[in-house]
């Protein structure tokens, strides 16, 4: 795909991150740095223009994979700049993410959902005075990635894939599939549909738009627990990724950043566009800069439109928030997580991500989010 050959060498890098494995750990900057006064707090770094204003000692973090790759190269790029302050989070799921800060584990958690009610109500136990909420900081596409030998183009609609992903569609010379996809060479071989072995934002944010786009085909309700029966189940993003790059046959879905890095060619959505839609991180943008925020109070939760149908707009798309504490932060660590944030949050922070496959957050939204990061208490 264009973008994949666009991104070739910025994903080689990104892979080369990934394998240092989940937790992110890296050493504390070089000399190359001397701007920075990292845990004393005073000043900005000269290098990267980062604010290490009360940052201090670990911060620990977990939740989404989706995040994964712009995480890495986040914490890299903040603790080069950040002299003796050391973040370390774990990529494992928006599910554990979120179990962990209601346990009062981590300082932040990355999840691809909002939180549930329920899930705010047992954050207050932690946030003394206050309550978990949302910050929007990655978006991006949910591709479709599949590993069909001689089919090098490929295109699906929403009632199509949810019958793949449902066990209803079982073989790629499917009548469904190759009426989408005229002139292509379809082989006589089985689909190896693979999917998310624990909870997932990402898995949700699938079922949202499938269920929306798709009801007839797609009867679950979207949750972070996989619900279809069949199929095969990987462990995070890169483990489906992993899978379908190896298995001929295989279709599964994860963030671009993992298709792009792997090699891993993806489906274009038919929408009822004038034309289908690849999974780019611009294409990406155009249907994340339509939503609206849904949250109250300091809580900027979105509402994401799965059914667009405007030329260019990629429709299955996820943001990943950043859920911390508006009030009651731990004083050990509040320093850390506002300057971290408001790193990840700035220009420069937001343009790492359109630099790895990701969308950044549109403008106005981001406006609001760097305000409630400064209100942090």
């Amino acid at each position: 795909m264009k973008l994949q050959r666009k991104n070739g060498l910025r994903a080689t890098a990104l892979g080369a991150l990934a394998v240092t494995g989940a937790l992110v750990l890296t050493a504390c900057g070089s000399d190359d740095n001397a701007g920075g006064t990292g845990g004393t707090g005073e000043k900005t770094s000269a290098a990267s223009n980062i604010k290490c204003d009360g940052a201090k000692g670990k911060l620990l973090a977990s939740g989404s994979s989706a995040q994964k790759n712009a995480m890495d190269l986040w914490v890299k790029n903040y603790m080069a700049g950040c002299k003796g302050v050391e973040i370390n989070y774990k990529a494992s799921s928006s599910g554990e993410g979120i179990i962990a800060f209601n346990q009062g584990t981590v300082g932040f958690a990355g999840s691809d959902s909002a939180l549930k009610p329920e899930e705010v109500a047992d954050s207050k136990k932690i946030c003394t005075g206050g309550q978990g909420v949302n910050l929007p900081m990655v978006g991006g596409p949910i591709a479709i990635g599949y590993n069909v030998p001689g089919v090098d183009s490929l295109t699906l609609d929403a009632p199509t894939i949810a019958k793949i992903f449902n066990g209803k569609i079982k073989n790629w010379n499917d009548p469904a599939i190759a009426k989408l996809n005229p002139g292509a060479k379809l082989p006589d071989k089985a689909i190896q549909a693979f999917h998310r072995s624990e909870d997932s934002g990402t898995t949700q944010n699938l079922g949202k738009y499938l269920s929306a786009t798709a009801k007839a085909d797609w009867p679950y309700e979207p949750e972070k627990k996989w619900p279809a029966p069949g199929g095969q189940a990987a462990s995070g993003s890169s483990g489906v990724a992993a899978q379908v790059k190896q298995a001929e046959g295989a279709i599964g879905y994860f963030e671009l950043s993992y298709a792009t890095s792997q090699s891993i060619p993806t489906v274009k959505i038919a929408t009822g566009a004038a034309a289908p839609v690849e999974a780019t991180s611009e294409n990406a943008s155009k249907a994340i800069a339509a939503a609206k925020i849904k949250g109250t109070g300091k809580d900027l939760a979105l509402g994401l439109d799965y059914t667009t149908k405007a030329d260019g707009a990629y429709p299955i798309v996820l943001v990943t928030y950043e859920v911390v504490c508006d009030s009651g932060n731990k004083a050990d660590t509040l320093g850390t997580v506002k300057s971290f944030l408001t790193y990840t949050a700035s220009d420069e922070g937001q343009k790492v991500l359109a630099d790895a496959g990701y969308a950044p957050i549109p403008a106005e939204i981001n406006a609001k989010v760097r305000e409630t990061i400064t209100g942090l208490k």
